[in-house]
């Protein structure tokens, strides 16, 4: 037996090789630490302070002792740890605790660590989807595609309901601007579908996919070159890679609040990565304005109206109501600006034109 004289600090015993336990007190005896048994004061284990292994105080985490012969002692009291055995672990305290002794440290570690990420977001994450289109195999888009589409069919679409003569009419005249985008025609795939939540609607995946929805269709009404216009609109996004660009910045995002939070769980993973594929029916103002250009551009090479998607736009604000203007924390272009500059670039084309066929000498 060994006598209670000194401090001792309450916690369990776990023997080694063993799921058991027992209540048990630490004591220490010069430079021996022992573990007692809490009703008769049984020696349970003991070593040299130095021969056992200290976890370091993190927060209010329980502290664990691990004894050479395998047996574990852990506690709560972790105060009582440090009264009984400061002199000898002084050095080994944990630095999340220091931090936490010290909240205007911490303080100052957060908007370290936020200013951190922001310029990961800013910065960073940017330059690496450039390098990351840059590698891109033309396999990578496709199943990129595939599983967008199969995403969307099996939570937003439905097949569409739009007459066969009425797909085949736009399919006639979208082949007619695809003839004159980069790469192969059939590189561009027109998919019609039922829009749902997402209503009139028209988008491009990486691959050259596009879908067209009925909603849009029946917005236009007879107007097909307005139609053939959006579609045009959607090939400048496959040309400059925009939706490629959004799908890896999605990932790029997701991949970041992951690292900051950690285990986010599954719930909010689906949210991350399944909400990529709505990112990337989004783009940013240069996008935007890059696609509008080259809207106007495949429909003069094509022999059709260039104007035709400044026309989608006052039918935006006529029957939509969409006449937001523009401000510095806009994502995109406004609608009245978007028609402005759709007509300005129309009009440099044609001063252009007039230009390079202006005879020689004049």
């Amino acid at each position: 037996m060994v006598s209670d004289t000194g401090e001792t600090v309450s916690g369990e015993w776990h023997a080694a090789r063993s799921n058991l336990s027992s209540a048990a007190r630490l004591k220490l005896g010069g430079t021996v630490l022992l573990v007692l048994d809490a009703k008769d004061d049984h020696v349970r284990t003991q070593a040299e302070i130095k021969a056992v292994e200290i976890s370091h105080r993190v927060g209010t985490i329980p502290r664990e002792l691990h004894f050479p012969d395998g047996s574990l002692f852990e506690t709560r009291d972790n105060d009582g740890v440090d009264r009984l055995l400061g002199a000898h672990i002084t050095k080994r305290a944990g630095f999340v605790h220091w931090l936490e002794q010290f909240r205007p440290r911490l303080v100052g570690i957060t908007a370290a660590a936020v200013l951190m990420a922001y310029g990961t977001y800013k910065l960073a994450l940017p330059a690496l989807v450039e390098l990351a289109v840059a590698v891109t195999p033309p396999i990578v888009p496709q199943i990129m595609s595939a599983s967008t589409m199969q995403a969307f069919d099996k939570a937003v679409f439905s097949p569409s309901e739009l007459p066969q003569e009425k797909q085949d009419a736009i399919r006639a005249e979208f082949a007619r601007i695809a003839a004159h985008a980069e790469g192969s025609p059939e590189d561009y795939k027109l998919n019609f579908r039922k829009g749902g939540y997402i209503g009139p609607n028209a988008f491009a995946l990486p691959d050259g996919t596009l879908v067209l929805t009925d909603e849009l269709v029946e917005l236009a009404g007879d107007d097909r070159q307005m139609i053939t216009g959006v579609l045009a609109h959607e090939i400048g996004h496959v040309e400059h890679e925009h939706s490629l660009r959004q799908l890896y910045r999605a990932a790029g995002v997701a991949g970041l609040v992951m690292l900051i939070a950690g285990d986010v769980g599954s719930a909010m993973e689906d949210i991350l990565t399944q909400g990529g594929g709505l990112l990337a029916l989004s783009h940013s103002r240069d996008a935007e304005r890059q696609a509008d250009q080259r809207s106007v551009e495949l429909m003069r090479e094509a022999g059709l109206d260039p104007t035709a998607i400044e026309r989608f736009f006052a039918l935006l604000e006529e029957k939509l109501g969409d006449k937001g203007g523009t401000s510095i924390i806009s994502t995109h272009p406004g609608t009245p600006e978007r028609r402005k500059a759709i007509l300005d670039y129309n009009a440099s084309l044609d001063n252009k034109a007039s230009l390079d066929n202006r005879p020689a000498g004049n």
